[in-house]
């Protein structure tokens, strides 16, 4: 019965967020453009199923995915501690810590719908130059380090602006050696590996560790975790672009060499194999 009231509850909160929404664009469709909607039936059942869908989405968050992370994160702490919880020892003692957060990142990652679709959308415009598998586990690669260097981050207690600025600039840096068709694909690659499955994951994996590791505090220490997981797939697919770059270069360099060095042969033949003819007379 509380589960039901819950749902219930849930769906009609979501509703209300919705209509504002709902709202303004029948409004411009209606009185801007002056057009009529075509499929209204279709229109309301797909509304439905987005308020329903969210619903359902934000209370698995509530009653699954966040109190997963929690339990998660406070078992891994109290396997790193050992018998005593309440002493923080070395970063080191939580391996097991970095190595679940580096696993459920690169998982997250490649379960993203935003970064498969991106991924199509990219291969399908260069024509196959770019593979969807390679391009997907280049990010997954990059949010797998960010959300382990999060989680790092929380069992040092060092500042997070150190991790920002030092990756902002590599980033940059990277920017001016990559070739140009391929940095807004980086871009955008950092920006959607962030959606449906990947925070909820990783900011209750941040809440969790924050709130068992002794000294730490959830609000300052917990969050935090998304702009790393945003940063580092940049970073990835940038070297993956200047590694695809000077592999090309390198492999261009070597047909060039291979062609300078090949034998040349003559279309005349030599003297001593010509047969002298006998003269006429």
């Amino acid at each position: 019965m509380d589960l039901i009231t819950s749902v219930v509850g849930t769906i009609m909160s979501t509703a209300l967020d919705v209509l504002p929404i709902a709202v303004f664009l029948i409004f411009f469709h209606g009185v801007v453009l002056r057009r009529r909607f075509s499929n209204v039936s279709r229109i309301i059942v797909g509304l439905g199923f987005v308020i329903v869908g969210l619903g359902l989405f934000l209370l698995g968050l509530d009653r699954a995915l966040f109190p997963l992370g929690r339990f998660v994160a406070e078992q891994l702490t109290a396997i790193g501690a050992g018998a005593d919880s309440a002493v923080l020892l070395p970063w080191y003692s939580y391996y097991w810590l970095l190595i679940f957060a580096f696993a459920i990142g690169f998982s997250s990652a490649i379960a993203e719908p935003a970064l498969l679709a991106v991924t199509l959308k990219a291969s399908e415009v260069s024509g196959g130059a770019i593979h969807v598998w390679g391009l997907r586990m280049v990010v997954a690669l990059g949010v797998g380090f960010g959300v382990a260097l999060g989680c790092f981050r929380i069992l040092t207690g060092t500042p997070l602006q150190w991790y920002i600025a030092a990756a902002y600039a590599i980033v940059l840096i990277q920017t001016a050696f990559t070739p140009r068709l391929l940095v807004p694909l980086a871009y955008d690659s950092g920006g959607v590996t962030t959606s449906t499955v990947t925070v909820p994951l990783v900011t209750a994996l941040g809440l969790g560790l924050a709130a068992n590791v002794p000294g730490r505090s959830a609000l300052l220490d917990g969050f935090g975790m998304i702009a790393l997981t945003c940063l580092f797939p940049i970073m990835t697919v940038l070297a993956y672009a200047q590694l695809s770059a000077l592999l090309a270069a390198r492999r261009d360099a070597r047909e060039r060499a291979r062609h300078r060095d090949r034998p040349r042969t003559s279309n005349f033949s030599s003297p001593s194999s010509t047969t002298a003819r006998p003269k006429r007379s």
